[in-house]
């Protein structure tokens, strides 16, 4: 019996595959007793790829890789969630099973941006190792490293008019990314005596000041980057080892 199809001796059923209903193999819609497979089966990759165009398994995804690619190309307030959903390969409609609005999309796009974000810093910290001034320059090259190799989720983080407090999702991304500089500052202190340690918020807020200018001045990864006479790297390092210097800190070994 040949693989492509079902047959039935003359006068008996055989199951139709694509209803699993009985054929009778002597009716004249059946040929020759047989029913070919081949049409039912290109009959459900039709269905198939109707039915994925309606039902993508992972538009949520698919969707915030498709705002990313149009954010990479046009900028954040560049395109409609109509483009992000035509980019992705769905109806327009399909969009809002996950998101409200473009909007919404976009602050999913930087809820997850912020936790690569915050991922990237921590490696940088690297629980203050070798020690704690080494790491927490680290914790600005990691920033910069961030901004020039993730530019679309940098620019959904910062540029794109989305506020943290979107959604709370967001809000708790966002703020793990700023406790790892907070974690880093809160040790940096205890190096100093106790009656001149600076609040380790204010030094937080102030590195993460100076890591996000000089990465969004000079060392993004997109086109808005500035030229310098050198790195963005050098520049932020010199900046910190003045900054940390002025408020006592000693150098790194």
């Amino acid at each position: 019996m040949g693989s492509d199809t079902v047959s039935a001796a003359p006068g008996r059923q055989a199951d139709c595959p694509s209803t699993g209903q009985p054929v009778n193999a002597a009716d004249g819609d059946v040929a020759a007793g047989a029913f070919n497979v081949k049409s039912v089966n290109m009959s459900w990759k039709r269905n198939d790829r109707e039915e994925r165009k309606y039902h993508h398994g992972s538009l949520r995804e698919a969707l915030i890789k498709a705002a990313r690619e149009l954010i990479k190309e046009k900028g954040p307030a560049g395109f409609t969630f109509a483009d992000a959903a035509r980019s992705a390969g769905v109806s327009p409609a399909a969009p809002y099973r996950h998101f409200r609005d473009r909007d919404a999309l976009m602050a999913d796009v930087a809820r997850e941006g912020f936790e690569r974000f915050a991922a990237m810093l921590s490696t940088g910290w690297a629980n203050g190792r070798p020690d704690p001034i080494t790491a927490f320059h680290n914790i600005g090259r990691a920033y910069l490293a961030f901004a020039r190799a993730e530019p679309a989720y940098y620019a959904a983080m910062f540029e794109s008019g989305i506020s943290a407090d979107a959604n709370t999702d967001l809000r708790a991304a966002s703020e793990r990314a700023f406790a790892v500089l907070r974690a880093a500052a809160d040790q940096l202190v205890t190096l100093l005596p106790a009656a001149k340690r600076p609040p380790a918020l204010m030094m937080s807020l102030h590195i993460w000041s100076m890591s996000h200018g000089i990465a969004s001045l000079f060392g993004r990864g997109d086109a808005g980057r500035r030229p310098l006479p050198m790195s963005a790297e050098e520049l932020l390092e010199s900046e910190v080892l003045i900054y940390l210097q002025g408020l006592g800190f000693p150098a790194a070994p």
